[in-house]
């Protein structure tokens, strides 16, 4: 990363550096290192750090050596000048583990802090405002800003500087830690010419990453255009993750081994690791989910969950843990299942997977679980054809070019993804010149004591 960042221009005692995120040191460490075996001067290089703790260690390190200045401050918050080089590992930091105090005011501030943002992409924004016209800079990140929804703004940011290179690096680089790492490096000015982008492969290519779209494709050579303008999201009603109860422990039960007063309020359900074989899905299943909502989706009163209460209530310790309950009744699923949407014909797939698959539930009678997503055609006339149609090779390549990664290869599915995937116009128009029924099926709605129970 050091020889990247001084490529083709050594720095000179008049130039200064910054590490936005420095830990204890290790990249101005590295800078120093660079500069001694080359003979170059040293920059006057500045290192930001927020935790006292790795300050005062970098300071103890690095500190004072060659001019190095460290900070402990907030980069993304405190005032700092503008540099001629900057370097770095940003902190990965999930939307999850900010305070609502911190996600208002990162919102207010970045542009990059939509959706659910990581901090690095901030990182990212500030240090390209903080970078000299002319400066160069190169950060390590996760390679998901490469295509995630969420970065989109950052794409943009980027798209109008300089991307010099990007190197996809392996996936262990991190000891211990699964990442999808990459190294990017910018040079302050207007775009020139294309990026070269290094495979894990060890292959490279040379390609123009021009706007906020996913830059995936293009890297694989790959164009949405060919296919269609319209979009999964366009035919459908719900593109969705399945239920989250936030206490799969509780709700969901073995089929055989239910006591029959709580067979009212059960309906069979699925996890990702129950999709194995190809085929449609069968209204049997191995487990129950133990639903305190109505047909509407709409929490029951306490007075009308009968046996479902009695039975919450022994577990009402165990419900208490979770962090819904701060806003939710104590026996309340962790996000609101939208019954009528999901008790409809559907088609499934893994959230996490190796090589995407698609089922169909024909009946519309299965309860998908958190690790499953569920995709509800508006005209369930479609469905087949649709399905298939997610089952081809195309289909496959398209999500390999735009998911997350997972260990091992693995794809990381979304609805923000699934919901932008192109389908072809024959699919689309068959559902514009059909009528469409949105009205829910006639389905056993297996939810208060006159209800049938599934077997």
């Amino acid at each position: 990363m050091v020889n990247r960042l001084f490529r083709g221009r050594s720095p000179s005692a008049s130039d200064n550096l910054l590490d936005p995120g420095c830990g204890t040191g290790v990249f101005l460490a590295g800078v120093r290192r660079w500069c001694l075996k080359n003979g170059i001067a040293l920059p006057k290089m500045v290192g930001v750090e927020s935790e006292p703790g790795r300050a005062r260690q970098a300071a103890a390190e690095v500190g004072g050596i060659g001019g190095v200045e460290i900070r402990e401050s907030d980069f993304l918050t405190g005032s700092i000048e503008r540099f001629d080089y900057i370097i770095g590992n940003p902190p990965y930091v999930s939307i999850y583990n900010l305070s609502e105090k911190e996600k208002r005011e990162y919102r207010a501030a970045y542009e990059t802090a939509r959706g659910r943002f990581d901090l690095y992409l901030l990182f990212f924004e500030r240090a390209l405002k903080r970078l000299k016209p002319g400066g160069r800079m190169v950060f390590i990140t996760p390679e998901k800003f490469l295509y995630v929804e969420t970065a989109a703004p950052l794409r943009r940011l980027l798209s109008k500087v300089e991307i010099e290179e990007i190197e996809l690096l392996d996936e262990q680089s991190f000891d211990g830690l699964v990442t999808y790492p990459m190294i990017t490096t910018v040079v302050n000015r207007a775009r020139a010419g294309a990026t070269l982008v290094g495979m894990r492969d060890g292959t490279q290519r040379s390609c123009r990453l021009d706007n906020a779209a996913s830059w995936m494709p293009i890297i694989g050579g790959v164009s949405d255009d060919r296919i269609s303008r319209e979009r999964l999201r366009d035919v459908c009603v719900r593109v969705s993750c399945g239920v989250a109860t936030g206490a799969d422990n509780v709700f969901v039960r073995r089929t055989d081994l239910l006591e029959p007063e709580l067979l009212a309020f059960a309906r069979p359900t699925i996890a990702g690791r129950e999709l194995t074989k190809p085929g449609e899905m069968s209204r049997d299943a191995a487990y129950a989910m133990l639903i305190p909502y109505s047909a509407k989706g709409t929490l029951l009163a306490e007075g009308e969950l009968g046996a479902l209460g009695d039975y919450l209530s022994r577990m009402r310790g165990h419900l208490l843990e979770r962090t819904c309950v701060q806003r939710k009744p104590w026996y309340a699923f962790h996000e609101t299942p939208p019954l009528p949407e999901i008790l409809r014909p559907k088609i499934l797939c893994k959230d996490i997977t190796g090589k995407p698959h698609f089922w169909i539930d024909r009946e519309g009678s299965l309860v998908p679980r958190h690790s499953v997503y569920y995709i509800v055609p508006a005209d369930a006339a479609i469905i087949d054809s649709l399905c298939s149609y997610l089952n081809t090779a195309e289909v496959a390549r398209w999500l390999a070019d735009h998911c997350q990664r997972a260990a091992n290869g693995y794809l990381r599915l979304q609805s923000t993804v699934l919901k932008a995937m192109p389908i072809p116009d024959d699919l689309a128009g068959a559902q514009r010149h059909r009528p469409i029924s949105l009205a829910q099926p006639q389905l056993p709605l297996i939810i208060d004591s006159q209800s049938p129970a599934p077997r």
